[in-house]
């Protein structure tokens, strides 16, 4: 690991985001930190293009923190629905309250006290410090990780705790030291922008960094060396059997999730571990029902960030004798499009709506 002189990198970084950096986007343009924070929260591994709309979209309905604190879960859910990651969806919900609870509705003003709040990490908290309250204080999302650690030409593994607390003390040195302010906002924004823009994973564009000068990395012509990360996501593939089942007046039958696990909380048509238990099932609710009618659509593949999920859908049609319960309930269309659904259970909602079996 080199060193490198934190107010040398400071001044470029500042300079180079107010010319060259990303300015536009809306939660750019406000020091409020409702909006810095739902941003972070979106921007959380989805790229900024898919954000946009669904940032647009929350601050229409939720336009405060209050508005979030005292909206109910379904409809937070069925908002976020899409967008993915949905316990982020969970904790948003969750901090709003507590933020409205425990604070009056004012989000805290250090990064100490917001990372006490639902869903807030180090790295969240230190952008909402810096972008609203000018707190010196450093982040480490994956773009600035991958910057930083070229620049120093960090080596250590970051599977290794320690390794990635010496990154964040490191991180810490290299944030400016005056006009906090102005420089703050700026330089938590410059290397966002430098990660996401030019120190890019595969392939950076050196010759637009103005870090290049100092860069470590670049001067041992090995950038994408970094950063170092020796432990792997394990992944692993399951296959999820779905019972889509309509009832009179094109109603669908829905099911809340379990509170934890994959689409946890989330409403979603009967989940099977196999074809013998969905036919078992489907057996027992349409055993007096007359015309039934049933099909199995093409399998499909969602994958996640640890998990390949292969879906094998079963379409039934009749007047079934399932009934409401604690467990699951008829679900208009109306219903069913406002509520939270994981998004390969609206798609197959959606195509058999047009479809006109919906």
């Amino acid at each position: 690991m080199t060193f490198v002189k934190g107010d040398d990198v400071a001044t470029k970084v500042v300079a180079w985001q107010e010319r060259h950096g990303r300015n536009h986007l809306p939660w750019q343009k406000t020091r409020d930190p409702y909006r810095v924070w739902l941003s972070e929260i979106m921007l959380q591994q989805t790229q900024v293009a898919t954000v946009l709309d669904y940032y647009a979209r929350f601050l229409a309905r939720f336009p405060d923190v209050a508005a979030l604190a005292g909206a109910g879960q379904d409809e937070v859910m069925g908002l976020w629905s899409g967008l993915g990651y949905y316990s982020r969806a969970r904790n948003l919900h969750k901090c709003a309250k507590a933020v409205v609870d425990q604070h009056g509705g004012a989000f805290p003003q250090t990064a100490e006290l917001l990372m006490t709040l639902p869903g807030i990490g180090r790295s969240t908290a230190g952008a909402i410090a810096a972008f609203c309250f000018s707190q010196r204080t450093a982040i480490l999302d994956a773009n600035v990780r991958r910057v930083l650690t070229r620049l120093l030409a960090f080596d250590g593994d970051l599977a290794v705790s320690r390794n990635e607390k010496l990154l964040w003390e490191r991180a810490t040195e290299l944030l400016p030291s005056t006009d906090l302010t102005v420089a703050m906002p700026r330089y938590t924004q410059g290397l966002m922008d430098l990660g996401a823009t030019v120190c890019t994973p595969k392939a950076p564009r050196c010759d637009r960094c103005p870090l290049a000068d100092t860069c470590s990395a670049f001067a041992l012509c090995n950038p994408e060396r970094y950063p170092v990360k020796t432990r792997k996501l394990l992944r692993r593939s399951e296959s999820w059997w779905l019972l889509v089942l309509l009832g009179v007046e094109k109603s669908v039958w829905l099911e809340r999730r379990p509170p934890s696990g994959i689409w946890a909380g989330m409403h979603c048509v009967p989940v099977f571990p196999d074809r013998k238990q969905l036919d078992e099932f489907l057996a027992s609710i349409a055993a007096s029902a007359a015309d039934v009618r049933s099909w199995e659509l093409p399998p499909s593949l969602h994958i996640l960030t640890h998990r390949d999920l292969h879906l094998h859908a079963v379409v039934v049609i009749g007047d079934l004798s399932i009934g409401n319960g604690s467990d699951g309930a008829w679900f208009s269309e109306a219903q069913w499009s406002g509520v939270g659904l994981p998004t390969p259970i609206r798609k197959l909602l959606d195509n058999t709506r047009q479809r006109e079996l919906l």
